[in-house]
Protein backbone atom coordinates (compact mmCIF):
# COMPACT_ATOMS: atom_id res chain seq x y z
CA UNK A 1 0.00 0.00 0.00
CA UNK A 2 1.45 3.24 -0.44
CA UNK A 3 2.74 5.40 2.09
CA UNK A 4 1.35 9.31 2.61
CA UNK A 5 3.94 11.79 3.74
CA UNK A 6 2.79 13.53 6.51
CA UNK A 7 5.30 16.56 7.76
CA UNK A 8 5.73 16.33 11.47
CA UNK A 9 9.72 17.01 12.22
CA UNK A 10 11.26 20.58 11.45
CA UNK A 11 15.04 20.17 11.98
CA UNK A 12 17.77 22.76 11.92
CA UNK A 13 21.11 22.25 10.81
CA UNK A 14 23.88 21.98 14.10
CA UNK A 15 26.93 23.79 14.24
CA UNK A 16 28.97 21.36 16.52
CA UNK A 17 32.44 20.09 15.03
CA UNK A 18 32.31 16.55 14.43
CA UNK A 19 28.75 15.44 14.93
CA UNK A 20 27.35 12.85 12.71
CA UNK A 21 24.07 13.71 13.25
CA UNK A 22 23.75 16.67 10.93
CA UNK A 23 20.34 17.82 11.75
CA UNK A 24 19.08 18.02 15.41
CA UNK A 25 15.23 18.10 16.47
CA UNK A 26 13.89 21.49 17.51
CA UNK A 27 11.69 19.50 20.53
CA UNK A 28 13.55 17.08 23.03
CA UNK A 29 11.36 14.44 22.09
CA UNK A 30 11.09 13.77 17.88
CA UNK A 31 7.71 11.64 16.43
CA UNK A 32 8.42 8.81 14.60
CA UNK A 33 6.27 6.24 12.62
CA UNK A 34 6.19 2.77 11.59
CA UNK A 35 4.66 1.67 8.57
CA UNK A 36 4.75 -1.47 7.02
CA UNK A 37 5.16 -1.42 3.08
CA UNK A 38 5.38 -4.63 0.40
CA UNK A 39 8.97 -5.65 -0.86
CA UNK A 40 10.15 -7.93 -2.88
CA UNK A 41 11.05 -11.28 -1.06
CA UNK A 42 14.33 -11.54 0.74
CA UNK A 43 16.93 -13.99 -0.37
CA UNK A 44 20.13 -14.32 1.89
CA UNK A 45 23.16 -16.29 0.77
CA UNK A 46 25.21 -18.78 2.96
CA UNK A 47 28.43 -17.31 1.56
CA UNK A 48 30.80 -16.93 4.22
CA UNK A 49 31.64 -13.28 4.96
CA UNK A 50 34.60 -11.75 3.07
CA UNK A 51 37.22 -9.07 4.64
CA UNK A 52 38.94 -6.76 2.37
CA UNK A 53 43.03 -6.93 3.58
CA UNK A 54 44.47 -3.98 3.27
CA UNK A 55 43.14 -2.02 5.89
CA UNK A 56 45.96 -2.51 8.79
CA UNK A 57 46.04 0.39 10.69
CA UNK A 58 47.89 0.57 13.62
CA UNK A 59 46.49 1.51 17.12
CA UNK A 60 48.09 5.13 16.22
CA UNK A 61 46.67 5.05 13.07
CA UNK A 62 43.08 4.19 14.52
CA UNK A 63 43.65 6.77 17.38
CA UNK A 64 44.30 9.49 14.45
CA UNK A 65 41.38 8.07 12.39
CA UNK A 66 38.66 7.94 15.15
CA UNK A 67 39.93 11.78 16.38
CA UNK A 68 39.91 12.81 13.15
CA UNK A 69 36.40 11.49 12.39
CA UNK A 70 35.05 12.74 16.01
CA UNK A 71 36.50 16.08 15.65
CA UNK A 72 35.44 16.75 12.12
CA UNK A 73 37.39 19.23 10.38
CA UNK A 74 35.52 22.56 12.00
CA UNK A 75 34.25 23.74 8.75
CA UNK A 76 30.50 24.01 9.90
CA UNK A 77 30.04 27.57 10.58
CA UNK A 78 26.85 30.08 10.79
CA UNK A 79 27.87 32.16 8.16
CA UNK A 80 25.89 33.66 5.33
CA UNK A 81 26.28 32.13 1.54
CA UNK A 82 26.63 34.54 -0.89
CA UNK A 83 24.87 33.14 -4.07
CA UNK A 84 26.92 30.40 -5.96
CA UNK A 85 29.11 31.16 -8.96
CA UNK A 86 28.02 27.85 -10.63
CA UNK A 87 30.95 27.62 -13.98
CA UNK A 88 29.91 28.15 -17.24
CA UNK A 89 30.34 26.11 -20.71
CA UNK A 90 32.86 27.16 -22.85
CA UNK A 91 33.96 26.08 -26.20
CA UNK A 92 37.52 24.82 -25.40
CA UNK A 93 36.72 24.49 -21.24
CA UNK A 94 39.33 27.27 -20.09
CA UNK A 95 37.11 29.17 -18.25
CA UNK A 96 35.58 25.95 -16.29
CA UNK A 97 38.77 25.13 -15.38
CA UNK A 98 39.81 28.91 -14.51
CA UNK A 99 36.48 28.84 -12.09
CA UNK A 100 37.92 25.71 -10.61
CA UNK A 101 41.09 26.53 -9.58
CA UNK A 102 40.09 29.38 -7.85
CA UNK A 103 37.57 27.40 -5.96
CA UNK A 104 40.02 25.03 -5.00
CA UNK A 105 42.61 27.57 -3.79
CA UNK A 106 40.65 29.23 -1.86
CA UNK A 107 39.47 25.84 -0.38
CA UNK A 108 43.19 25.84 0.58
CA UNK A 109 43.47 28.71 1.78
CA UNK A 110 40.25 29.24 3.86
CA UNK A 111 39.60 25.30 4.95
CA UNK A 112 42.91 23.18 4.24
CA UNK A 113 45.50 25.56 5.95
CA UNK A 114 42.59 27.16 8.41
CA UNK A 115 42.35 23.47 10.04
CA UNK A 116 45.75 21.34 9.21
CA UNK A 117 46.27 19.56 12.13
CA UNK A 118 42.90 18.04 11.30
CA UNK A 119 43.51 17.47 7.68
CA UNK A 120 46.76 16.02 8.41
CA UNK A 121 45.31 13.58 10.37
CA UNK A 122 42.43 12.59 8.17
CA UNK A 123 45.59 12.07 5.68
CA UNK A 124 46.04 8.97 7.91
CA UNK A 125 43.31 7.34 8.23
CA UNK A 126 39.67 7.64 7.54
CA UNK A 127 36.61 6.06 10.04
CA UNK A 128 33.46 7.41 8.42
CA UNK A 129 30.65 6.77 10.27
CA UNK A 130 28.58 6.86 6.89
CA UNK A 131 27.77 5.37 3.86
CA UNK A 132 26.01 7.38 1.36
CA UNK A 133 24.51 5.70 -2.20
CA UNK A 134 23.72 9.06 -3.71
CA UNK A 135 22.25 9.38 -7.83
CA UNK A 136 24.70 11.00 -9.90
CA UNK A 137 22.47 13.72 -11.12
CA UNK A 138 24.53 16.80 -10.55
CA UNK A 139 21.64 18.67 -8.24
CA UNK A 140 21.93 16.40 -5.54
CA UNK A 141 25.44 16.54 -4.28
CA UNK A 142 24.83 15.02 -0.84
CA UNK A 143 27.80 16.48 0.62
CA UNK A 144 26.40 19.54 0.07
CA UNK A 145 22.89 19.47 1.05
CA UNK A 146 23.48 17.42 4.07
CA UNK A 147 26.64 19.01 5.45
CA UNK A 148 29.20 16.40 5.36
CA UNK A 149 32.48 17.45 5.79
CA UNK A 150 35.65 15.42 5.11
CA UNK A 151 35.91 12.07 7.27
CA UNK A 152 32.38 11.82 8.34
CA UNK A 153 30.85 9.76 4.54
CA UNK A 154 32.33 7.64 2.32
CA UNK A 155 30.25 8.15 -0.87
CA UNK A 156 29.61 6.25 -3.96
CA UNK A 157 26.67 7.60 -6.55
CA UNK A 158 25.08 6.07 -9.72
CA UNK A 159 22.05 6.30 -11.91
CA UNK A 160 19.49 6.65 -9.93
CA UNK A 161 20.91 5.60 -6.29
CA UNK A 162 20.21 1.58 -7.24
CA UNK A 163 21.87 -1.41 -4.64
CA UNK A 164 21.68 -4.27 -6.61
CA UNK A 165 21.22 -7.75 -5.17
CA UNK A 166 24.04 -9.86 -4.26
CA UNK A 167 23.00 -12.41 -6.41
CA UNK A 168 24.00 -9.83 -9.99
CA UNK A 169 27.49 -10.36 -9.08
CA UNK A 170 30.22 -7.14 -9.02
CA UNK A 171 30.02 -3.82 -9.74
CA UNK A 172 31.48 -0.78 -7.99
CA UNK A 173 28.63 0.09 -5.71
CA UNK A 174 28.83 -3.28 -4.04
CA UNK A 175 32.94 -2.90 -4.33
CA UNK A 176 32.64 0.50 -2.30
CA UNK A 177 29.60 -1.24 -0.02
CA UNK A 178 32.19 -3.91 1.01
CA UNK A 179 34.84 -1.78 1.47
CA UNK A 180 33.13 0.78 4.17
CA UNK A 181 31.33 -2.50 5.41
CA UNK A 182 33.74 -4.84 6.02
CA UNK A 183 36.88 -2.82 6.19
CA UNK A 184 35.71 1.00 7.46
CA UNK A 185 32.77 -0.91 9.42
CA UNK A 186 30.32 2.58 8.67
CA UNK A 187 27.93 2.28 11.26
CA UNK A 188 24.62 3.64 8.84
CA UNK A 189 23.99 3.08 5.29
CA UNK A 190 21.85 5.96 3.68
CA UNK A 191 20.46 5.24 0.38
CA UNK A 192 19.70 8.75 -1.00
CA UNK A 193 16.82 9.58 -4.15
CA UNK A 194 15.56 12.76 -4.92
CA UNK A 195 12.58 14.56 -6.96
CA UNK A 196 12.91 14.09 -10.98
CA UNK A 197 14.99 11.32 -11.54
CA UNK A 198 15.54 10.74 -15.03
CA UNK A 199 16.85 7.08 -14.28
CA UNK A 200 13.89 6.43 -12.63
CA UNK A 201 12.21 7.79 -15.10
CA UNK A 202 13.91 5.53 -17.76
CA UNK A 203 13.15 2.90 -15.47
CA UNK A 204 9.18 3.06 -15.51
CA UNK A 205 9.37 3.85 -19.23
CA UNK A 206 11.23 0.50 -20.33
CA UNK A 207 8.90 -1.98 -21.69
CA UNK A 208 8.59 -5.18 -19.53
CA UNK A 209 11.64 -7.67 -20.59
CA UNK A 210 13.22 -5.40 -23.11
CA UNK A 211 16.16 -6.01 -24.59
CA UNK A 212 18.86 -2.69 -25.12
CA UNK A 213 22.04 -2.18 -25.47
CA UNK A 214 21.82 1.23 -23.72
CA UNK A 215 24.26 1.27 -20.50
CA UNK A 216 21.36 3.12 -18.73
CA UNK A 217 18.77 0.72 -19.44
CA UNK A 218 20.81 -2.02 -18.20
CA UNK A 219 21.63 -0.48 -15.23
CA UNK A 220 18.36 1.08 -14.06
CA UNK A 221 17.00 -2.71 -14.29
CA UNK A 222 18.27 -3.05 -11.04
CA UNK A 223 15.18 -1.18 -10.38
CA UNK A 224 12.76 -3.44 -11.84
CA UNK A 225 10.91 -4.84 -8.45
CA UNK A 226 10.51 -1.15 -7.76
CA UNK A 227 8.80 -0.40 -10.99
CA UNK A 228 6.51 -3.58 -10.55
CA UNK A 229 5.08 -2.88 -7.12
CA UNK A 230 4.70 0.77 -8.22
CA UNK A 231 2.70 -0.61 -10.87
CA UNK A 232 0.71 -2.46 -9.22
CA UNK A 233 -0.33 0.00 -6.92
CA UNK A 234 -0.38 3.59 -9.05
CA UNK A 235 -2.45 2.07 -11.95
CA UNK A 236 -4.45 4.50 -12.22
CA UNK A 237 -1.83 7.68 -11.66
CA UNK A 238 -0.26 9.56 -14.58
CA UNK A 239 3.11 8.35 -15.49
CA UNK A 240 4.79 11.42 -13.51
CA UNK A 241 3.13 10.60 -10.28
CA UNK A 242 4.04 6.94 -10.87
CA UNK A 243 7.76 8.12 -11.36
CA UNK A 244 7.29 10.06 -8.39
CA UNK A 245 5.94 7.00 -6.37
CA UNK A 246 9.05 4.73 -7.51
CA UNK A 247 11.49 7.63 -6.56
CA UNK A 248 11.01 6.44 -3.38
CA UNK A 249 9.71 2.80 -3.61
CA UNK A 250 13.20 1.97 -5.48
CA UNK A 251 14.94 3.35 -2.29
CA UNK A 252 12.81 0.92 -0.08
CA UNK A 253 13.83 -1.84 -2.39
CA UNK A 254 17.67 -0.74 -2.26
CA UNK A 255 16.76 -0.85 1.19
CA UNK A 256 16.28 -4.54 1.23
CA UNK A 257 18.78 -5.40 -1.44
CA UNK A 258 21.38 -4.56 1.01
CA UNK A 259 20.34 -7.18 3.46
CA UNK A 260 20.59 -9.61 0.67
CA UNK A 261 24.71 -9.03 1.04
CA UNK A 262 25.34 -11.84 4.45
CA UNK A 263 28.01 -9.41 5.91
CA UNK A 264 25.74 -6.82 5.87
CA UNK A 265 22.81 -8.58 7.28
CA UNK A 266 25.17 -10.19 9.62
CA UNK A 267 25.95 -6.43 11.17
CA UNK A 268 22.53 -5.49 10.89
CA UNK A 269 21.18 -8.46 12.74
CA UNK A 270 23.89 -7.63 15.71
CA UNK A 271 22.83 -4.14 15.75
CA UNK A 272 26.01 -3.05 14.48
CA UNK A 273 24.69 -1.36 11.34
CA UNK A 274 21.45 0.54 10.24
CA UNK A 275 19.92 1.69 6.67
CA UNK A 276 17.96 4.34 6.35
CA UNK A 277 16.44 6.04 3.15
CA UNK A 278 16.33 9.59 2.54
CA UNK A 279 14.71 11.65 -0.33
CA UNK A 280 15.77 14.73 -1.29
CA UNK A 281 12.75 17.24 -2.93
CA UNK A 282 14.65 20.32 -5.18
CA UNK A 283 11.56 21.81 -5.85
CA UNK A 284 10.47 22.99 -2.62
CA UNK A 285 13.94 22.14 -0.58
CA UNK A 286 12.45 19.51 1.80
CA UNK A 287 13.87 16.36 2.84
CA UNK A 288 12.11 12.93 3.93
CA UNK A 289 14.32 10.12 6.08
CA UNK A 290 13.16 7.03 7.57
CA UNK A 291 14.95 3.52 8.72
CA UNK A 292 14.24 0.10 8.19
CA UNK A 293 13.18 -1.95 10.99
CA UNK A 294 15.35 -4.62 10.41
CA UNK A 295 13.67 -6.88 13.32
CA UNK A 296 10.44 -6.55 12.53
CA UNK A 297 11.43 -6.73 8.39
CA UNK A 298 12.80 -10.10 8.90
CA UNK A 299 9.49 -11.73 10.23
CA UNK A 300 7.43 -10.43 7.49
CA UNK A 301 10.39 -10.87 4.37
CA UNK A 302 8.85 -14.78 3.92
CA UNK A 303 5.67 -12.60 2.96
CA UNK A 304 7.44 -9.92 1.04
CA UNK A 305 6.57 -7.43 3.22
CA UNK A 306 8.88 -4.86 5.22
CA UNK A 307 8.44 -2.31 7.83
CA UNK A 308 9.93 1.36 8.59
CA UNK A 309 10.18 3.75 10.83
CA UNK A 310 11.48 6.62 12.44
CA UNK A 311 10.47 8.69 9.71
CA UNK A 312 11.22 12.91 9.58
CA UNK A 313 10.25 15.43 6.96
CA UNK A 314 13.23 17.74 7.39
CA UNK A 315 11.26 21.77 6.16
Amino acid sequence: MRVGLRPFLRSIKVSILGSSPLYKSECSKSVASTTTISGSKLKFSGIEQTHLGFLNSSKSNLALKLKASREGVGLVQETKMDPPNLIKKSKDGSDSFTEMKQRFLSFKKEKYLGNLECYQELAEAQAPKFLVISCADSRVCPSYILGFQPGEAFVVRNIANLVPPFENGPCETNAALEFSVNALQVENILVTGHSCCGGIRALMGMEDEENSSSFIKNWVVVGKSAKSSTKAITSNLSFDQQCKHCEKESINHSLLNLLTYPWVEERVAKGLLSLHGGYYNFIDCTYEKWTLDYQKSSQKHEKGGYVIKNREFWQ
